[in-house]
């Protein structure tokens, strides 16, 4: 286990407890440690941690006394067992031990892990904290194991070559969601031979030498080899350690400042050690003590005595040999070697030892500085506020530890403090910058060997009123200027009618030296007031008072430039003109000379002081006119004159008038109202109604300036009404009486995609859509007209209408109407044509509104009958065989193209069809083969041959009508041995006009001649019926399955099969072993297919032998390899070979080829793709441009007619 370095056992406090030292019984001169008590050292030392039952029972053990910073071991008990109570997952814990240096030990813990759904937490630690987990490495492993038969956890810590520093306390805890259990146990390490005395606690709390890498660190080497402690006589100095261990950790660190301790923490540690084990020496007779203790500036004496005083003895410190000098002085006598250090010092504090032969012993040396005192003692102090404070006082050392405490809290200065520390040799001042009040309180000084204390008093300065504050009258505006002068420079505050003063832009406080300012810029009235300034920490107040006055001033910005109100007559007008002035000024109101008292009249004057108002109640027109405002204060006066004016809502219009009339709109004109109101005509509202509603609806809600207005939005054939209203400043008028009910009404659009149906060489049929807006009028019906073209009027006729179409604008004589009354139909044929001219066709819509716009044909039509070369569109469907059952109903629908309408014949097998069994019915764009109920003899190709003129399209279909099976012909019992029946049978005569797929085998026994299914969906014609009962005689039928089902009727064996009993001597037959090996044959093979371009297409087959045959697939024999619009899958025998988005040019003969090692066989079908491309998209499709002009040239080969 990797050894913690000195860093960590710095940071980590205690990670092992110790034993603390028994009782010292006896004195020693100053810097010595107890003698040695060799047997009581013996006794003591008989292997406590070998039996530590016996310790527990004892009472003696570690486990009965605490170390530091630790309860007692009786509390740490009663919480282990509180904890094994609370969950108890342990079933083994881990035990206590000891190993020699350099040997290996291994501690156990068991967890049961029944209960458990996961693997538990564990971890090991070493004292309190260190896990030990990130330890793991050379000297430490920890390993787990998991037994599934007794289902549990075993963890294991094994310490590797262990050494003196690994002896400790240690503890293993487990973790499970919310449970948890934890052990604690003990590992002593005992160096492999000789024997070391024990030291009490101060010895044992020593540094490392100066100069070395670790120096000031601390070094546990030497108490991991102590096993007890040895008692020794009391000291007369006070026992550091029985302090310590009768105190509450939060004195430690006072009772390390009081005597001196430097490295607490290390002294902490050393007592949580194991105890060192006292080993035997050879070569020494008595060893050196386990420590030593001096003052510093003592002198210190170290002996050993040797067995052999011929032996050579060298001393060391820290590891370096020492030389004599005067400071260290060499003593022979007799046996005895003996080494003095004069003059100790804190450097001295270290590890000592000493060489004899191959062996050694060794101590530590504990240098203790003495106790500081307070030479000179503090002095009470008194002081102003604001001084700098100084407390000073003498010690008995240069640059000592001096703690510095304010009514018994210590004093911590820092950058921010106003506490500074000064330290002059032995001189130890406290510094106080700015004292105040608060500084005032008791002050003491404390050392390691004694204290001081002091009051200190803080009071304020008397103060003097050099210049008071005088009162000032100052105008609105101006600057007013408070100054005030005291005897000192202290800060103060500015309050204004008894509330603090804030500073501002306007408003600035000023304070210099012993003089305060309140300066406030442009003075206004909210400043006037009592102000008061009161200097911090006095109770004197020096007032002054500050008056503002402002001449009166009327505020009209509110009102319009000429300053003239407008009041609605009848409504009441409240006139509030705000005022000004310091102090507030007299308001009179005045109408041609008269003056408007104030009171409760319906014209009446209300003041206030920063307003004056004039009330109306209940205008009236004889209310305008001019009134004037007289204000007048201490300061001035200020004249105003405001024009009021009386308006009213104007009359209200005549009756509007309607002008025009459309689907949905209507245009209305009026007049102006007589009387506008006194105000100008702003616009005006518009109403509508329907005649039968009492309910107006208002059209706009922006003004109408003008007196015409378009309303839409109106239903056809509703009559409606509409009424206007005048709109001024003031308000609106009354509405004026209704206008005469109107009905709108309007034609419908014209009628849609007009197009050409047919033409023959006399007549020309048109078609067309209805109207996309018929209206309320309705449709009536059509008119279809037609002009010929080449009319000398017609010339140069031809125009663009609204939508971008032809239109044709010409007089309505040259055009003919084709039907005399109207039709409702959208299709008609114009008759009477001649033939090969050329006419122009519209048509309208009328209704009870007239005739519509008309629509035009885009072109001259010729009349003259088109030919139009026959194309039979087969559905994809029907480009396979397509199979019905006996009994369904065959219904194929055949779209097909031609013009004039084509010449049918269907022929089936090369025959006519017999239509008494097959219907064929036929229209101008389809023929439908039907057969109500299908037979076998319905079966076969039917082909159908379109003709127009010497143009013929011919296409094929194959029909296949499936039935049921016939039964197998013969039924054969071919061998009987044991419990089986070997069978045999030949396939049925009738296969249904399709595929055998299987048969099912049924037997029955001869007493009961009940039939039990025994195989099912068997492909072969031969098996064997095992698990038949012996003594039983059976009979065994078959019957035949495709796709339609199994068989109506079964063959039965003519003979049965007894089952002997036992017996009977059964001859094992010999059977040779069955060759499966079969060459590649295609059991289903590809067909010719149709594609459509830009469509996937596949191509099925399917293949079967033995070894698995290859396949390869290729296309004008060209093996297709790596052409990413190809995929080919093979699954249990059946080879797909997929084409993306197929073009014509991948139209061609494709062949699949299978090989295995008994032979090669191959298949082909020819691939036609419909839709052909041109030759720019074949060319950006990548196509070489040869093969693009080779695949052109047969395609135009092919078919001339549709190149």
């Amino acid at each position: 286990m990797p050894e913690p370095t000195k860093k960590e056992e710095n940071e980590v406090l205690a990670p092992a407890p110790a034993p603390p030292p028994e009782e010292p019984n006896k004195e020693k001169e100053a810097g010595t440690a107890p003698a040695k008590e060799p047997n009581k050292e013996k006794e003591a030392g008989t292997a406590p941690a070998k039996e530590p039952n016996k310790e527990k029972e004892a009472g003696t053990s570690p486990g009965k006394e605490w170390s530091i910073g630790e309860s007692p071991a009786g509390e740490e008990q009663d919480k282990q067992n509180a904890n094994s109570q609370l969950s108890t997952l342990f079933v083994e814990k881990p035990q206590g031990g000891s190993v020699k240096v350099g040997e290996n030990i291994t501690f156990i813990a068991k967890v049961k892990a029944e209960d458990l759904l996961r693997k538990p937490t564990v971890k090991w630690f070493k004292g309190k904290w260190m896990d030990l987990a990130s330890k793991a490495g050379k000297h430490l492993q920890l390993k787990e194991t998991f037994e599934r038969h007794s289902r549990v956890y075993t963890f294991e810590m094994q310490i590797i070559k262990a050494k003196e520093n690994y002896a400790g306390n240690y503890r293993c805890e487990v973790t499970y969601k919310d449970k948890f259990d934890s052990c604690s146990f003990d590992l002593e390490v005992h160096e492999s031979t000789g024997t070391t005395p024990n030291i009490d606690i101060r010895s044992a709390f020593k540094r490392s030498g100066e100069g070395q890498d670790d120096a000031g660190e601390l070094d546990f080497s030497g108490l991991l080899k102590r096993r007890e402690v040895k008692q020794q006589e009391e000291q007369p100095e006070v026992d550091v350690w029985e302090l310590l261990k009768n105190a509450k950790p939060s004195e430690y660190e006072k009772i390390a400042f009081q005597y001196g301790i430097t490295d607490l923490r290390g002294m902490l540690k050393r007592l949580k050690r194991m105890r060192r084990v006292e080993k035997k020496s050879a070569a020494f007779a008595r060893i050196l003590d386990p420590a030593y203790q001096v003052d510093k500036g003592g002198r210190v004496r170290f002996v050993v005595e040797l067995a052999d005083p011929k032996l050579e003895v060298k001393w060391y410190k820290n590891g370096q040999e020492i030389r004599p000098s005067t400071k260290y002085i060499f003593e022979h006598k007799g046996c005895e070697r003996i080494m003095f250090i004069n003059n100790c010092v804190l450097t001295d504090d270290s590890e000592y030892y000493v060489t004899a032969g191959d062996e050694k012993c060794s101590t530590e040396l504990f240098v203790r500085e003495p106790p500081v005192m307070v030479t000179k003692q503090l002095e009470d102090t008194k002081a102003y506020c604001g001084e700098r404070v100084e407390l000073e006082c003498e010690v008995s050392e240069d640059d000592a530890n001096v703690k510095w405490f304010k009514n018994g809290e210590e004093i911590i200065p820092g950058p921010k403090s106003r506490y500074h520390i000064r330290v002059e040799g032995k001189k130890h001042i406290l510094v106080i910058e700015g004292a105040t009040k608060a500084d005032t309180a008791e002050y003491s000084v404390m050392t390691t060997g004694g204290q001081s204390s002091a009051k200190l008093s803080v009071d304020l300065k008397p103060l003097k009123i050099l210049t008071p504050l005088t009162d000032q009258t100052v105008n609105l505006g101006k600057e007013v200027c408070l100054k005030c002068e005291v005897s000192e420079n202290i800060t103060g505050k500015w309050t204004k009618n008894g509330l603090p003063v804030q500073e501002s832009d306007r408003l600035k406080i000023v304070h210099k030296g012993r003089i305060h300012k309140l300066v406030i810029a442009n003075a206004l009235v909210e400043d006037e007031g009592d102000y008061v300034f009161t200097p911090d920490s006095y109770s004197v107040t020096l007032p002054a008072k500050v008056h503002v006055i402002d001449p009166p001033k009327i505020n009209l910005d509110g009102l319009d430039a000429d300053n003239t109100v407008t009041v609605i007559a009848g409504n009441k007008l409240r006139l509030e003109i705000p005022i000004s002035g310091e102090p507030p000024p007299k308001a009179i109101w005045s109408r041609a000379d008269k003056a408007i008292m104030e009171g409760s009249g319906r014209i009446r004057a209300e003041n206030y002081p920063d307003s004056t108002t004039l009330v109306i109640d209940i205008a009236e027109k004889d209310d305008s006119g001019v009134y004037h405002i007289n204000l007048k204060n201490e300061a001035g006066e200020a004249h105003a004159s405001i024009k009021i004016k009386v308006v009213d809502i104007p009359d209200p219009p005549v009756a509007p008038n309607v002008t025009d009339v459309g689907d949905d709109w209507c245009v209305m004109t009026w007049e102006p109202p007589l009387y506008d109101g006194g105000s100008p005509i702003l616009g005006y509202f518009i109403e509508r109604k329907k005649k039968q509603s009492s309910r107006w609806m208002r059209l706009n809600f922006d003004l109408c300036k003008e007196t015409i207005f378009e309303p839409k939005k109106m239903i056809e054939g509703v009559a409606y009404e509409v009424r206007i209203f005048a709109v001024n400043a003031v308000g609106i008028s009354k509405p004026s009486m209704p206008s005469k009910p109107f009905v709108p009404l309007a034609v419908t659009s014209p009628p849609t995609l007009l197009t050409v149906d047919s033409v023959t060489d006399t007549t020309v049929t048109m078609k067309w859509r209805p109207p996309d807006q018929i209206g309320a009028a309705g449709l009536d019906g059509y008119v279809l007209e037609y002009c010929f073209e080449g009319s000398l009027k017609s010339t140069s006729a031809k125009q663009s209408d609204e939508n971008g179409e032809a239109a044709y604008d010409l007089p309505a004589d040259d055009w003919i109407v084709a039907n005399t009354e109207l039709i409702d139909k959208t299709k008609f044929t114009i008759t009477g044509l001649p033939t090969d001219s050329r006419i122009f066709v519209r048509v309208k819509a009328v209704n009870a509104a007239g005739a519509s716009e008309p629509k035009y044909y885009s072109q001259p039509i010729l009349v003259k009958e088109v030919i139009e070369a026959p194309k039979i569109r087969i559905p994809r469907h029907l480009k396979q065989t397509y199979i019905r059952r006996v009994g369904e109903a065959i219904n194929l629908v055949i779209p097909f193209q031609g013009k004039p309408r084509p010449e049918l014949i269907w022929t089936k097998d090369g025959a006519p069809i017999d239509k008494n069994q097959i219907n064929i019915r036929n229209s101008e764009t389809d023929t439908i083969v039907f057969i109500r109920k299908a037979e076998r003899s319905h079966s076969g190709k039917y082909d159908l041959q379109v003709k127009v003129e010497k143009f013929v399209e011919t296409a094929s279909i194959d029909i296949r009508v499936v039935d049921r099976p016939g039964p197998p012909q013969l039924v054969k019992i071919e061998d009987v041995w044991g419990e089986n029946v070997a069978l045999s049978w030949t396939p049925p005569r009738d296969d249904g006009n399709t595929a055998i797929t299987g048969y099912t085998i049924q037997k029955a026994d001869k007493k009961s001649m009940e039939w039990f299914t025994v195989i099912e969906h068997y492909h072969r014609t031969s098996a064997t019926i095992t698990e038949l009962v012996i003594g039983n005689e059976y009979y065994f039928r078959v019957f035949a399955e495709n796709m339609c089902g199994l068989s109506e009727d079964a063959t039965m064996t003519k003979e049965s099969a007894v089952i002997a009993k036992d017996g009977k001597i059964y001859k094992n037959p010999v059977y040779e072993d069955f060759d499966f090996t079969e060459a590649p044959m295609f059991t289903q093979p590809l067909v010719n297919t149709y594609a459509v371009a830009g469509y996937n297409a596949t191509l099925n087959c399917s293949v079967r032998g033995n070894p698995k045959p290859k396949i390869t697939w290729m296309k004008n024999k060209v093996a297709i390899k790596d052409d990413p619009r190809y995929r080919m899958f093979s699954n249990q025998g059946v080879c797909t070979l997929e084409i993306r988005k197929p073009s014509p040019y991948d139209g061609g003969t494709y062949c699949c080829k299978a090989v295995n090692d008994l032979g090669t066989v191959e298949i082909e079908c020819k691939l036609e793709v419909k839709g052909g491309l041109s030759f720019c998209r074949l060319l950006l499709q990548g196509v070489p441009p040869n093969i693009i002009d080779s695949y052109l040239r047969d395609l135009h080969s092919s078919n001339p007619e549709e190149y």
